[in-house]
């Protein structure tokens, strides 16, 4: 990859996120983690420093729509274009609820930070990526929005990551015949923090799909859902 890929990955300062931070900064990309906290972020930074690794802390709130403007001023005035983006940041907090016993309030909140976030983010940074004809963005997505394979229960959830399936599907057919690739992944039950130790999948596993989807050559496929670097069904 060539050293002057600028890759910004949200929700990074750990977990899955923050693994792919460290692969894309092992590849030679100018890595910006991101975090609601930005001292977290700071953290995150330093960890990866001790690793002779380079990444950029910045702060970026994907469920508060003035972070997210002020992310994409960033983008613009400082660092004038970004050609990886990677929505990684998301919550998983209606639990086992079935649908007709929905806390709507957590459904909500879950929409504006899994799929409305990242939707935003694509706004402001889409236009720099056409502007200078390269972009790879990967939307982290579940098997528990796939409605080829739907059950009940975590309702808010599965609806969110449907979600940005649809917003995969719908910014891939608008951007035809650019050179800006989108894609869904699926990483699997990762154990992370929220996967819980439970997880059969490490973390470099969960991370594995979403790098090479971030590092797709031109021509590669946009609108696709991916886990192991496989297609799977939506």
């Amino acid at each position: 990859m060539s050293a002057k890929r600028i890759a910004v990955v949200t929700g990074a300062n750990r977990g899955i996120g923050f693994e792919i931070c460290r692969a894309l900064a092992r590849l030679g990309a100018r890595v910006i983690l991101t975090s609601r906290d930005e001292e977290k972020a700071r953290d995150a930074c330093r960890r990866l420093q001790a690793e002779r690794l380079e990444a950029e802390p910045r702060r970026l709130d994907t469920a508060d729509a003035g972070s997210i403007r002020d992310f994409g001023a960033h983008a613009r005035d400082t660092l004038a274009r970004v050609d990886i983006l990677v929505n990684n940041a998301g919550i998983f907090i209606d639990g086992e609820k079935p649908a007709l016993q929905a806390d709507f309030d957590a459904v909500r909140r879950t929409m504006e930070t899994n799929v409305y976030g990242p939707w935003q983010l694509c706004r402001e940074i889409v236009p720099l990526m056409l502007r200078h004809g390269y972009g790879r963005i990967v939307n982290l997505s579940s098997g528990m929005g796939q409605l080829s394979d739907m059950n009940g229960g975590y309702a808010g959830y599965r609806l969110s990551k449907a979600g940005i399936n649809v917003m995969t599907r719908a910014l891939a057919d608008e951007l035809k015949g650019t050179n800006v690739l989108i894609n869904s992944v699926c990483p699997g039950w990762v154990r992370t923090d929220m996967g819980g130790k439970e997880a059969p999948r490490p973390v470099e596993q969960g991370a594995d799909t979403p790098v090479w989807l971030a590092t797709l050559p031109d021509g590669g496929p946009s609108g696709g859902f991916f886990r192991d670097r496989q297609p799977i069904p939506w």
